[in-house]
């Protein structure tokens, strides 16, 4: 399903700029009439049958498409400027439509619009363009709900094996735009979501993160970036991005956080906000398993990078939640973050590899 360019994918690749409209809206709430206009109008669907209720605000908007009362679809909104523009999302979609290549490994199916591109702009009513794109609904429970996930973190593991087996053999269409994540990005004076330093830390406890920052960042000023290394990345799989349907089938949802990084990143990211929690070793060591399953040991270099990188994760989420919405996680999760990164880092200081033991 690959493509060698992007301009099937998108209508209108004209960069806009706005603040989120939704940051009002609650979960179930209808979305913004305009929006709801322009969605019926680009997947051809009809007004008086369809609703578009609110899922989640995070750096996008996601809403559930109903129709006759059924779920039909997911509708996501980018924030204008967030990924790059239409051309970083289609680039996105492109991606995403060549792993579906992969035997075994069940990703969401993008809905292409009436012109046949997956990509479409909506303007609000102040004629500011929104990237809107539409996949499938997925029937089933989200990984973040269940007490513990962990019976699953094999084939998570196993399954961003395949996703970097692909990347690095892959070659991008004309025009394939996404961001990096570099270390900047994550923990630097200005990274893409908010910094880890503003939480409410007490300052013995934005010292020992510090201390365990610098230890993780030393690690990572030797870290190689060759094309072994460093790649095409999910970025984000973990519980909340991966859907179990009735029959166990699991589903991956989402790849808005898709860029170029270190490939074991994809480890850090899979224990996001739960690395504090008592069973989260037990899902680092099954995501351990999965990998090497498919890709062969890790060497202890590649441990003690993949332990780097998980702490320079979990500050890195930490910083997200200070200015992001508590209702973008579940319940009570947004308050553990500042001490459970405090946790962290005193168990990281002390073993590098506390969360592979």
């Amino acid at each position: 399903m690959g493509t060698s360019t992007l301009e099937p994918l998108i209508d209108d690749p004209i960069d806009a700029v706005s603040l989120n409209a939704f940051s009002a809206l609650t979960k179930g709430s209808p979305a913004p009439y305009w929006l709801f206009r322009g969605v019926c109008g680009a997947w051809g669907i009809e007004q008086p049958r369809a609703r578009l209720d609110l899922i989640t605000v995070s750096e996008n908007a996601t809403f559930l498409l109903l129709i006759d009362g059924e779920p039909e679809g997911v509708v996501r909104v980018s924030q204008p400027g967030y990924v790059g523009g239409p051309e970083a999302v289609a680039s996105e979609i492109a991606w995403l439509n060549a792993l579906h290549d992969i035997d075994g490994i069940h990703l969401i199916d993008p809905v292409p619009t009436v012109r046949g591109t997956f990509v479409t702009k909506i303007r609000d009513l102040n004629g500011v363009g929104w990237t809107v794109v539409s996949t499938k609904f997925v029937e089933g429970t989200v990984l973040e709900d269940l007490d513990d996930p962990s019976s699953h973190y094999e084939t998570i593991g196993s399954w961003a094996a395949e996703f970097h087996r692909q990347s690095r053999a892959w070659q991008r269409p004309y025009g394939f735009k996404r961001f990096n994540w570099d270390l900047s990005d994550m923990v630097g004076i200005s990274p893409r979501w908010g910094r880890w330093e503003t939480a409410l830390l007490t300052d013995a406890q934005r010292e020992l993160c510090t201390a365990a920052l610098d230890k993780a960042l030393a690690v990572m000023s030797d870290a190689p970036r060759t094309s072994r290394t460093w790649g095409l990345i999910h970025a984000d799989l973990r519980p909340s991005n991966i859907i179990r349907g009735a029959d166990g089938t699991l589903t991956v949802i989402d790849f808005d956080d898709a860029g170029y990084g270190w490939y074991l990143y994809d480890y850090a990211s899979s224990l996001s906000f739960i690395e504090h929690k008592e069973y989260a070793p037990q899902l680092a060591q099954a995501w351990i398993r999965g990998y090497e399953h498919v890709a062969g040991d890790f060497s202890d270099v590649e441990r003690e990078i993949m332990s780097a990188l998980s702490m320079i994760r979990r500050l890195q989420m930490l910083g997200w939640t200070t200015n992001h919405r508590e209702d973008a996680l579940p319940d009570g999760l947004a308050r553990e973050q500042a001490p459970g990164s405090v946790m962290c880092a005193r168990r990281y200081l002390d073993d590098s590899f506390w969360l592979m033991r």
